[in-house]
């Protein structure tokens, strides 16, 4: 895997530093390889819920980031075609999480990519996303 340098060399890298959305959440990307990724994100108090908890579509997001890095790492620009998430472990405020995406396989315009969300050792969140490659539309960088 690739670690991330200040200059964007790749089209994940340059996917990501257009990604206002993520970037404002404060979500790094940490590493990026073929069909891979692995971002940080540190739940803040505007992330928790009434029940003192994450909220999931934070969760959800912060997993779609890590997705998108690992399926737009080939060059055509990708999108999602659908995506499921199974909470497994509530996150808490300061929490330190981390998104490790990988690719399980690429046919055609599509691909099925599985995301880990970690609190160190401990799985906390899987999500599965499924990719289509969009004919004609231009990589980002």
């Amino acid at each position: 895997m690739t670690q991330v340098s200040d200059a964007i060399s790749s089209p994940t890298e340059a996917m990501f530093a257009a990604d206002e959305a993520s970037r404002s959440l404060g979500i790094e990307l940490l590493e990026h390889g073929e069909g891979t990724a692995v971002l940080r994100m540190t739940v803040t108090s505007a992330m928790v819920n009434g029940h003192g908890i994450a909220h999931g579509g934070y969760l959800f997001l912060f997993a779609d980031t890590a997705f998108a890095c690992a399926c737009n790492s080939h060059g055509p620009v990708t999108v999602a075609a659908g995506a499921d998430i199974n909470f497994i472990a509530p996150a808490h405020e300061g929490d330190v999480l981390l998104a490790a995406a990988q690719e399980r396989t690429r046919f055609g315009r599509s691909g099925i990519y599985d995301v880990s969300i970690l609190r160190g050792d401990e799985v906390i969140a899987e999500f599965r996303g499924r990719s289509r490659s969009i004919r004609g539309a231009k990589e980002t960088r």
